[in-house]
């Protein structure tokens, strides 16, 4: 079942395959004998594992061929790695795109089908973020059983069909239906590419990775309005939806030629099959071939069983994720309210047209991209300086000083926002708040996003898939609810209570967590690190 890879299958010469009979443990091996594969860096290691006793027959474990193997995804050259982490962030761009760029024409959606429900006109636009809650509960762990690239290319063709179907939709229940499932399928790179990043790069390397990719879920939703909002003014409101087919069909094609397989269980599982196939065929039935990760019950409905229930537990049981999802939840749903309320501060306050409200897009799009830019550089040699200063054993934990400065920004730039929105006050004041949010935002996300990584490197796509679920159900629910508090309270007061909520919840979170995570972690079923 596993496609053709141009890895080499070396039977007889190999220092990763060996060879044992059932020949009884001393005291001493058989503590050894029980650890576990962990992936926590450059190479993976082969253990011994009780579970592979044979009766009379031969095993062969499959593994890397030592820590320098070039076929490890890890080894892989700095071109070839950087090639998957553009296309996997390309495919996180353009998903969030597709979640937002329709909000500035809700309105004309709205009219055309005669919906005069305020909560239903957002609907059109956040029930596509409500499928991200959903969808990687099962992307997540379907890539850890079938690979990381086979789930992101059909997820992607999944979401390419459905959302060219919105663009067809006649009446308001299609295009909420095809909204959702286009989302469904879009939500695949949110849950997997993090998994990507964990299977390509090095703890001290990952962080300028994580960077770009997690900037790319935030400025696809910053770009989409303001493309939105131009095509709209100038043509049908379903050509926004047709454009996002034809761009993510172009991304489509870059990821059937430059992202290969990453998932070393899949990859060592590969092998193990063409050597099995290579095998002269009594020895073969003489002989058990199996990988490093494989165990007596791994049968695909164990595997499964275990792989799709892995995101649920994770949430039910790990109190890390339950925390960093409720924080990243918050700082989501932040996100999404600002974004379907920047057309109404600077359509009803300022007066602007659609097309020159969208613009304003770009102060929000300039924090993201400033904030990324400058985390990225500091990622790493921050992880690095505290790695050193702990005897060379690093930490999730050391990820979270830049979240810091992210705490502060985010209250900072609401007030400002809040407060400038009114017509004696240019509008280049409330742009300057937006951008201090976007800062704040992108901070701590990529802070979040490359600790769980770190944490949970083998099972990544599931942690991230775990800590998802809060955050994309705040994505779809506050801007329900920012209509009206705004009518109610205006932007002043509103953006208020928002700063005040994320100064108590955030300022503390990166102290708490630099605390007390290492102690969190250690009570972990999941944790690798």
């Amino acid at each position: 079942m596993q496609p053709s890879s141009n890895l080499t299958p070396t039977p007889s010469t190999t220092s990763s395959v060996h060879e044992r009979t059932s020949i009884p443990a001393t005291a001493s091996e058989k503590k050894d004998e029980t650890a576990i594969p962990i992936d926590d860096g450059a190479s993976e290691r082969t253990r011994a594992d009780p579970q592979f006793a044979d009766n009379g027959q031969n095993s062969l474990i499959i593994d890397w061929e030592g820590p320098d193997d070039p076929q490890n995804p890890k080894n892989w050259t700095f071109k070839h790695k950087w090639a998957a982490t553009t296309v996997v962030s390309a495919f996180t761009f353009t998903s969030p795109l597709a979640s937002s760029m329709c909000a500035p024409a809700s309105s004309k959606m709205a009219e055309e089908f005669g919906v005069h429900s305020i909560v239903v006109t957002e609907m059109m636009t956040s029930t596509f973020v409500l499928a991200y809650a959903v969808g990687p509960l099962f992307l997540g762990p379907l890539s850890e059983i079938f690979g990381r690239s086979r789930v992101l290319q059909l997820a992607n063709l999944w979401f390419l069909a459905w959302n060219l179907g919105c663009g067809f939709a006649q009446n308001t229940g299609e295009i909420i239906a095809f909204r959702f499932l286009a989302g469904l399928g879009g939500s695949a790179p949110l849950a997997v590419g993090g998994g990507v990043l964990g299977d390509l790069w090095s703890p001290e390397q990952r962080g300028k990775a994580m960077a770009i990719y997690s900037l790319a879920p935030l400025l696809g939703p910053v770009i989409g309005p303001m493309a939105g909002a131009w095509i709209a003014q100038k043509t049908t409101w379903r050509w926004i939806f047709w454009s996002i087919t034809i761009a993510d069909a172009a991304v489509q094609a870059l990821g059937l030629v430059y992202l290969q397989e990453t998932f070393a269980p899949t990859l060592l599982a590969r092998k193990a099959d063409r050597i099995r196939k290579a095998m002269d065929q009594e020895k073969a039935n003489m002989t058990r071939i199996r990988t490093v990760y494989d165990s007596d019950d791994r049968h695909w409905q164990n595997i499964m069983k275990k792989a799709l229930l892995r995101p649920f537990s994770l949430f039910i049981r790990e109190p890390i994720i339950q925390l960093l999802g409720l924080y990243m939840a918050f700082v989501y749903g932040l996100l999404y309210l600002f974004l379907t309320t920047i057309p109404t501060i600077f359509q009803d306050v300022y007066h602007q047209k659609l097309g020159i409200s969208g613009l304003h897009y770009l102060a929000f799009g300039f924090g993201l991209v400033l904030g990324a830019q400058i985390n990225m550089r500091f990622l790493d040699y921050i992880y690095k300086r505290l790695k050193d200063k702990n005897g060379g054993v690093g930490r999730p934990e050391f990820r979270l000083p830049t979240m810091l400065p992210g705490t502060i920004l985010m209250p900072v730039g609401l007030f400002i926002a809040g407060w400038a929105a009114r017509p004696s006050v240019h509008w280049i004041v409330v742009d300057i708040g937006m951008a201090f949010v976007g800062a704040g935002v992108i901070l701590n996300f990529q802070g979040v996003q490359t600790y769980v990584v770190d944490a949970f490197t083998l099972h990544a796509a599931s942690a991230l898939a775990a800590v998802a679920f809060l955050r994309s159900l705040c994505g779809f629910g506050f801007p329900l609810f920012a209509p009206s508090m705004y009518n109610a309270l205006g932007f002043g007061k509103g953006d208020t209570i928002l700063a005040c909520v994320a100064i108590v919840i955030g300022c503390p979170s990166p102290i708490l967590f630099w605390k007390y995570g290492e102690r969190i972690r250690r009570a972990s079923m999941h944790a690798t690190a």
